[in-house]
């Protein structure tokens, strides 16, 4: 069965003539956005060239956590807890949310003292999170065979359902009167006086003022076409699934050989808490200089490959016309084959700190391909080149937990209203304006 089952959402059949403002994408970010700018009164059609939450944001691990991220996302996390709180009242619909907490082991001293640390960035939060010495997290996990220095824990993360939420999410706002449009690419955007007028899909034209690209791993491809260079990149990261297993923990789980996360179904999401699988591309050279420093701090978890992506993507066109089919119209869905040994490797292991997994039975194996940016921090702004024109894309696998609070951000970008939270960090051009472009992990 390939890919994550995700939860169907049926597009509109009649597709409006104008509207306020067109989203590209239905992932978590895309439908977030939708909602939030129809909440706010405005217009809204949605986009998508294949089924709502079907890349990504469904495959991802179902973590919605403040811990353990870049600090410079912090703020905007903290604002996304708060909504996530609430989304369950507000779509009207079940998205797995759950106050859970999340574990991160720390297998030294070193470690441990690196995640103290880090730690402070919560300090003014008024999120609950602490350092579980070595017996405390013994004593918090009787049956655990871990032999570490402690964890960080932090009670406040939460758990959601990856193939519940943005179709949720979107049908919220269907509710609210956003078109939602499925199996419908947008091939590129109508400008008049150097201004968005609207877009041209495979079905036709919809007239707008404003446009907001939420495309994920196709967004690089989309702004070249429209003359916009962003770098970024793909990383591939294989889970697995279970049957419903009782006994392992409440809370997700990370160690250096394993992630977990338990699911609403009573079974787990499981997948290497470290490693993940790169395929060499042609944009692999164009972006060599700008992932230096990326790949210098990433390098022990990326494992390279070179093989049918690389021509999958060098036959790609990169230039395309908007009365002729687009790349969009003849890859509606990524759904790479996920890699057994990894997911097999991750089982193993956690098998072996928690040995009730040995009756863990297998349901299912799927893979996704992560937009990633050279910071690991996405690009959440208005193109300055083109009015009218935004972008929310590069969310470095930490997009489903702060997708809700990226939408909102977004809706007040394209708004015009005093921000959700200072955007200064997400800016389009910090990639070519000289910035220090740096992974940040606030140890």
């Amino acid at each position: 069965m390939p890919g994550p089952y995700v939860v169907p959402v049926h597009g509109d059949v009649e597709m409006p003539k104008e509207v306020d403002v067109v989203v590209i994408g239905g992932g978590i970010i895309g439908t977030s956005t939708a909602l939030e700018l129809v909440d706010s009164g405005l217009r809204v059609a949605l986009c998508e060239k294949g089924g709502i939450g079907q890349e990504q944001s469904s495959r991802n691990w179902g973590w919605v956590r403040i811990s353990r991220r870049d600090p410079r996302e912090v703020p905007l996390m903290a604002e996304s807890l708060r909504i996530w709180a609430d989304l369950n009242r507000r779509t009207g619909r079940e998205t797995g949310f759950k106050r859970s907490g999340i574990v991160f082991t720390c297998a030294d001293e070193k470690q441990f003292d690196e995640h103290e640390r880090w730690n402070r960035n919560l300090e003014g939060y008024q999120i609950e999170s602490r350092m579980l010495s070595a017996a405390e997290f013994k004593a918090k996990y009787p049956d655990s065979n871990m032999n570490i220095a402690g964890a960080l824990y932090t009670a406040g993360d939460c758990r959601a359902e990856p193939q519940r939420a943005a179709p949720a999410i979107a049908e919220a706002a269907r509710d609210r009167g956003a078109h939602i449009l499925t199996e419908c690419a947008v091939r590129g955007l109508q400008l008049s006086a150097g201004r968005v007028s609207g877009v041209v899909t495979e079905r036709g034209e919809i007239a707008c003022k404003a446009v907001v690209l939420a495309g994920g791993a196709w967004s690089s491809l989309f702004l070249g076409n429209n003359g916009l260079d962003l770098p970024q990149l793909k990383v591939m990261n294989s889970v697995l699934r279970t049957k419903p297993l009782d006994g392992g923990p409440e809370e997700a789980l990370w160690s250096n050989g394993f992630a977990i996360r338990k699911r609403l179904d009573g079974g787990y999401t499981i997948a290497d808490g470290f490693q993940n699988i790169v395929d060499i591309v042609p944009a692999s050279f164009r972006y060599a200089t700008k992932f230096l420093p990326a790949l210098g701090h990433e390098w022990r978890s990326l494992r390279f490959r070179f093989g049918g992506r690389f021509y999958d993507e060098y036959r790609m066109p990169r230039r395309w016309t908007l009365d002729e089919p687009s790349p969009f119209e003849y890859n509606r869905v990524l759904d790479p084959i996920p890699s057994k040994a990894m997911t097999d490797s991750a089982l193993a292991k956690l098998t072996k700190a928690f040995p009730v997994f040995a009756k863990a039975e297998i349901a299912q194996r799927w893979a996704g391909m992560i937009d990633v940016t050279p910071d690991a921090i996405p690009v959440i702004d208005a193109i300055d080149a083109i009015p009218g024109f935004h972008v929310a894309t590069g969310f470095s696998g930490h997009g489903f937990g702060i997708g809700p609070a990226a939408g909102r951000l977004m809706a007040d970008i394209v708004a015009g209203r005093p921000p959700l939270v200072e955007r200064e960090n997400f800016r389009f051009k910090r990639f070519t304006d000289g910035s220090k472009i740096e992974l940040i992990s606030g140890f």
